[in-house]
C-alpha cells in the first residue's frame, strides 16, 4: 500500500512516500508552514493528489522513551487529520531521525540552504523506512 509519512516540525514539515510494495521510502516535499490549520490544508492537498492508503506521523519521543509536549502536538495533528480524511493515521518513533538525516546529507556533500530545505523531507523518509521495516518483522 502507498504510505505517506509526515515529519511535523515547528517551521517546516517533511513529507515522504513509499512505493505500493512498501519497499522504499522517498522524499516528496517540505511544507513551510507553522500554523496548524494551514498546514492541514496543505497536507490534504497532497493526500488528494497522491492518494495514500495510510499516513504515518513521526513522534519525537525523548531519549528515555517518554513523551514530551511535541509528541502531543504530533498526536493532535493526527487526530485533526483523521477528522477530515478517511485514511488511518499511525505514529512512529522518530528519535534521532533528524540527526540521521543530517548525517546522510553530509555524506552526500549537501550543505547550506539546500540542506535546510531538504533535511525535513529526508527525516520523513527515515521515519517511513523505519515504519516499513518494523512492520515487516
Amino acid at each position: 500500500m502507498k504510505i505517506m509519512s509526515v515529519d511535523y516540525g515547528d517551521k517546516r514539515t517533511g513529507i515522504a512516500f513509499c512505493d505500493i510494495n512498501e519497499i522504499l521510502a522517498s522524499p516528496y516535499s517540505v511544507i513551510k508552514e507553522s500554523y496548524q490549520p494551514k498546514l492541514i490544508k496543505e497536507l490534504i492537498k497532497i493526500i488528494e493528489t497522491e492518494k495514500p492508503q495510510k499516513i504515518v506521523i513521526g513522534l519525537p519521543r525523548n531519549m528515555d522513551g517518554s513523551y514530551g509536549y511535541r509528541c502531543d502536538e504530533c498526536k493532535a495533528l493526527g487526530q485533526e487529520l483523521e477528522k477530515l480524511i478517511d485514511i488511518s493515521v499511525d505514529f512512529q518513533d522518530e528519535r534521532l531521525t533528524t540527526v540521521m538525516a543530517h548525517n546522510a546529507l553530509s555524506d552526500n556533500n549537501v550543505r547550506g540552504k539546500k540542506r535546510k530545505e531538504t533535511v525535513d523531507a529526508v527525516s520523513a523518509v527515515m521515519i517511513l523506512q523505519s515504519y516499513i521495516d518494523s512492520n515487516k518483522k
